[in-house]
C-alpha cells in the first residue's frame, strides 16, 4: 500500500480513563469511560463515525441540486456481551433531511434514498470494514519494563 492510502491517528494518556486522539493533519478528540467527563467513548465515536462518513456522502450527492434545510443524522446500536465477547448489535443509521420546495429541491429529494444506498453499499469506508469485519491486529511495540 502507498502513502497516500494509509490513515492513521495517534492516541495519548491524559489521565485516568482519558485519552486525546490527534489525526495527521493535527486534529484533536478526546474519549474515555463516559464517566463524569463529557468525551465520548469509544463505542459512541464508532457510530459518530459510521453517521459521520454516510452523512458526509449522503450531502456530497444530494447537495448538488441544492442546500438542505434539514440534515440530522441518528446513529444507534444495543452493546451487548455474548458468547462472541463484546460487541454491537442492531446498528442503525437513519437520515432526517428536507430541501427547500421547487425543482431542485424535488430533484435533491429524489436522490436521498440512492445516496444512503450507495453509501451503504460502496461509499462509506467505515461502515463498510463494519460490516466486511477486517480483523484487527494487536501488537505491543515497545517495553518500557515495570514501573520504578
Amino acid at each position: 500500500m502507498t502513502d497516500d492510502t494509509l490513515r492513521s491517528v495517534e492516541l495519548t494518556r491524559i489521565g485516568r480513563a482519558r485519552f486525546k486522539a490527534t489525526n495527521a493533519r493535527g486534529g484533536e478528540t478526546f474519549f474515555g469511560t463516559g464517566g463524569e467527563d463529557p468525551d465520548f467513548t469509544p463505542v459512541e465515536l464508532l457510530l459518530a463515525a459510521i453517521a459521520g462518513c454516510s452523512a458526509l456522502d449522503v450531502e456530497a450527492i444530494t447537495h448538488k441540486r441544492v442546500s438542505s434545510t434539514t440534515f440530522d443524522v441518528h446513529a444507534e446500536g444495543q452493546k451487548v456481551r455474548d458468547a462472541d465477547g463484546n460487541h454491537l448489535t442492531g446498528i442503525r443509521v437513519s437520515f432526517d433531511v428536507a430541501f427547500p420546495e421547487g425543482p431542485e429541491g424535488e430533484a435533491a429529494r429524489d436522490r436521498v434514498q440512492a445516496a444512503i444506498e450507495m453509501s451503504r453499499d460502496r461509499l462509506c469506508t467505515v461502515s463498510r470494514t463494519v460490516q466486511l469485519g477486517e480483523p484487527v491486529t494487536y501488537e505491543p511495540v515497545s517495553d518500557a519494563g515495570p514501573p520504578s
